[in-house]
């Protein structure tokens, strides 16, 4: 097995967890990177509307695609 370098963030967020004690820090925690995240990806899709790179008719296309990986036998 190869071993794998852990970068800063994944360092720190290891550290922080070790204060979590319960399951309800647990889920704090969960909602906490969530909204993070989820915010930054509102961000980016904003960005993509204003320079025009992203619009109604690629919402439509995008919520019709077939995106799911065949599965192989």
């Amino acid at each position: 097995m190869e071993a794998i370098a852990l970068n800063p963030v994944q360092l720190h967020l290891l550290k922080m967890f070790s204060f979590a004690k319960s399951e309800e820090d647990l889920e704090e925690i969960k909602k906490g990177l969530s909204s993070y995240f989820a915010k930054r990806a509102e961000e980016e899709m904003d960005k993509l509307w204003d320079e025009g790179l992203w619009n109604q008719e690629v919402n439509e296309q995008t919520l019709h695609e077939h995106l799911r990986t065949p599965y192989e036998e």
